[in-house]
C-alpha cells in the first residue's frame, strides 16, 4: 500500500495549519501545498502595523516560510501555483505555474481547500490607477510600502470604515498624512451599535481623521503618475495621492462551485463540524468556509485569522483519520483605532433586531481601574440577553485599557451558554490597578438584570 497523498489548496493560515497538523499524525505521507502568490504562512492581520512602521519589515509578519515547511516538516510547498480545477471523480487537480503558465495534474487521496478570500471591489470608474490598493496579501502591504517610500504622499483617503478601513486611516495619520474615510453606509464598523460607533467617531475626529457618511465614490481621476483625486456621489472630490480599498471581503470558492461543493447561503463553503464538506475527501477551512455560529444556532460567515488556525487543525487531523471537532464561533473580534480598543463577541442589537430575538440590552460606563488609581478611564460596556431565559447574547466594548480581557470573558459566557445572574456572580480578580472593587463585566451585569422579565 503506497503512501497517502495530501493535496492543500491555499498556503495561509488554515493551510499550513492543517498541513502540519497532518505531518504529527501521518509522518510518511505526501502533503503538497499550491499557494497562488509568493508567501505561505503570514499574518495579514499585521500588515496596517508595517505599513505604520510599527513592524520594521514584511518578513516579521511571516511566520514560517516555503523553506521552513520543506526542511523542517517535509511539506512541499509550491509558490506562485494556482489550483485552477477539481476532479473530484478523477480525485485530481489542476495546476497552473504561474511563472511558466504550465498546467498539470496532480493526485490526491484527499484535498483541503483553504482559498481564503478576496476583497470586495466595485467596478469604480479608474480603480486601475497607480496609487490604488487593497490590503489582503503581504504583497499588498509591501506594494503600499514601497509606493509610500517613492512617492511620499501627504493626503489618504480610505473607501470603507470597518475594522481594516480604520486600522489604515491610522496608519496614514501616524505616518503624516491627512485621511479621509468615506463609508457607503449610514454607519461606521457594519452593524456595531450607535453606542460604540459614537465614541469611536469621536476619536476620528479628535485625530483629525475626517469622516464621511452615506457617501459613495464614482470615480477616480489621476494621470501616468498615479490617482490624484477622487469624485463623490455628490459631485465634489477629494484630492488624494493614495487610496486605500476596504469594503471588505468574499470568499474565494470559485474553484469548489465548478467541482460541485456546495456553498451555505453566506455564499461561502459549507462544512460540518468535523469540516467536510459534501463531496468524499474534500475538506475545507478558513476564510473560504463557513463557521458554525454558537448563539445563532447556524452557520455563518465570520473570516478570521483566529477561525482559520482552529478550522485547520482540525481539518488536517481529519484528513489524517482523526475525529476532531470544530466547536464553533461567537463572533469575537477585537481592533485597535488610535488610543481605543473597540471590541464585541455576540450579537450586536441591531442583528439581535435582525433575528427577531426577544432580548434586553444595557449600555455602561465605568472605570477600567479603581478610581482614584493613576491612568483610570472609562470603558463602555453594552451587554444583551435574552429576556426571558436571561441568557447572554453579546457584548460590545470600547476604552482606552483593558477592552481585550474583558471581551474574552464575555465570549467565554456566551461559549458556556451563560446567563446574566450566572455573569453577575462571577469571581474576578481585583487589585486597584487592574480593576474596581466591581468590575465593569459584575455592573455590566447587575444592571441589566434590573431589566430582565421577572
Amino acid at each position: 500500500m503506497g503512501k497517502n497523498t495530501f493535496i492543500v489548496i491555499g498556503g495561509v493560515a488554515a493551510g499550513m495549519s492543517a498541513a502540519s497538523k497532518i505531518r504529527t499524525i501521518d509522518t510518511d505521507s505526501q502533503i503538497t501545498v499550491f499557494q497562488k502568490n509568493g508567501y505561505v504562512s503570514y499574518i495579514a492581520c499585521g500588515i496596517p502595523y508595517f505599513i505604520e512602521g510599527k513592524i520594521p519589515s514584511s518578513s516579521k509578519l511571516v511566520a514560517y516560510d516555503a523553506q521552513f515547511f520543506k526542511e523542517k516538516r517535509d511539506i512541499d510547498v509550491h509558490l506562485h501555483h494556482e489550483a485552477v480545477k477539481i476532479f473530484p471523480s478523477a480525485k485530481t487537480v489542476l495546476v497552473r505555474n504561474a511563472a511558466t503558465g504550465e498546467e498539470k495534474e496532480y493526485s490526491y487521496n484527499r484535498l483541503l481547500i483553504s482559498t481564503g478570500a478576496t476583497p470586495v471591489l466595485l467596478p469604480i470608474k479608474g480603480h486601475d490607477f497607480k496609487g490604488i490598493f487593497s490590503v489582503r496579501l503581504l504583497e499588498d502591504g509591501i506594494a503600499i510600502q514601497d509606493y509610500m517610500a517613492g512617492k511620499s504622499p501627504k493626503r489618504g483617503l480610505i473607501i470603507g470604515a470597518g475594522s481594516i478601513g480604520l486600522e489604515m486611516a491610522e496608519a496614514f495619520s501616524e505616518r503624516g498624512l491627512s485621511v479621509t474615510v468615506v463609508e457607503k453606509m449610514p454607519d461606521i464598523l457594519g452593524s456595531m451599535d450607535d453606542e460604540i460607533n459614537e465614541v469611536v467617531e469621536e476619536e476620528l475626529n479628535n485625530k483629525g481623521v475626517t469622516l464621511l457618511k452615506s457617501m459613495g465614490i464614482v470615480e477616480f481621476v489621476g494621470d501616468s503618475s498615479g490617482v490624484k483625486r477622487a469624485v463623490l456621489e455628490n459631485g465634489e472630490a477629494i484630492d488624494t495621492d493614495i487610496v486605500i480599498i476596504g469594503m471588505g471581503i468574499k470568499p474565494n470558492v470559485e474553484i469548489a462551485r465548478q467541482a460541485g461543493i456546495e456553498l451555505g447561503q453566506t455564499g461561502a463553503i459549507r462544512v460540518d463540524e468535523h469540516m467536510r464538506t459534501n463531496l468524499p475527501d474534500i475538506y475545507s477551512a478558513g476564510d473560504c468556509a463557513e463557521a458554525y455560529h454558537l448563539v445563532l444556532g447556524r452557520n455563518v460567515y465570520m473570516p478570521l485569522g483566529t477561525t482559520a488556525n482552529k478550522q485547520g487543525r482540525v481539518a488536517g487531523e481529519n484528513m489524517a483519520g482523526g475525529k476532531a471537532r470544530f466547536s464553533g464561533i461567537v463572533g469575537t473580534s477585537i481592533f485597535k483605532i488610535f488610543d481605543l480598543e473597540v471590541g464585541r463577541t455576540g450579537l450586536t442589537e441591531k442583528e439581535a433586531k435582525l433575528e427577531g430575538k426577544d432580548y434586553v440590552a444595557n449600555v455602561i460606563d465605568q472605570f477600567s481601574r479603581a478610581h482614584y488609581y493613576p491612568g483610570a478611564t472609562k470603558i463602555r460596556v453594552k451587554l444583551l440577553a435574552e429576556n426571558k431565559t436571561g441568557r447572554i447574547l453579546g457584548a460590545q466594548m470600547v476604552g482606552k485599557e483593558g477592552v481585550a480581557k474583558r471581551l474574552d470573558v464575555f465570549a467565554t459566557a456566551l461559549s458556556t451558554k451563560m446567563t446574566v445572574r450566572e455573569l453577575a456572580n462571577l469571581d474576578l480578580s481585583y487589585a486597584p490597578p487592574f480593576a474596581p472593587v466591581y468590575d465593569p463585566i459584575l455592573i455590566a451585569g447587575n444592571e441589566l438584570l434590573k431589566k430582565l422579565a421577572g
